[in-house]
């Protein structure tokens, strides 16, 4: 199943809804850091509400311990930028992809894109709108890969 990984992650109740959808789907959800708040922080809990139990989190302290953790694992890290080079909805997902996001004001790092197989963007009508809620772009690229995949039903 395809995991979320949130690169250095600035606004607790983005990183709590975020943590509800991967709840919600038995998702593993990666914390990269440094994150622009403590896990304690009562925002972040505050948004997650009481499904913190059901959350598979996993916690890493840099890109480079995620990157170590990830190649023992395997698979495909997919970066979600406004600049990718895929349009989501026309990439074929994977069971074992990991989709990347970066922070809510910077995006992916050129050092998180490094890692990345590819990146993918999701496509916006407007362009005076530079980009969607971090916790709403997650959401859109899950259920997409989760649709393709088969685990929708």
């Amino acid at each position: 199943m395809p995991q979320v990984v949130l690169v250095n992650p600035q606004i607790p109740p983005n990183t709590g809804n975020i943590a509800r959808t991967c709840a919600a789907t038995g998702t593993e959800l990666h914390l990269v850091g440094p994150l622009g708040f403590e896990i304690s922080d009562r925002y972040l809990k505050r948004a997650g509400l009481d499904y913190w139990p059901y959350v598979k989190l996993h916690n890493h302290e840099s890109l480079a311990a995620f990157k170590d953790f990830h190649q023992q694992r395997g698979g495909r890290c997919l970066g979600f930028s406004v600049r990718g080079s895929s349009n989501y909805t026309q990439f074929q997902f994977d069971s074992n992809d990991w989709l990347l996001f970066g922070s809510e004001t910077t995006g992916l790092s050129p050092e998180a894109l490094s890692i990345c197989d590819t990146t993918l963007y999701i496509p916006m009508f407007e362009p005076g709108v530079r980009s969607l809620n971090l916790s709403v772009s997650v959401a859109i690229g899950l259920f997409e890969a989760r649709r393709q995949l088969g685990y929708l039903v």
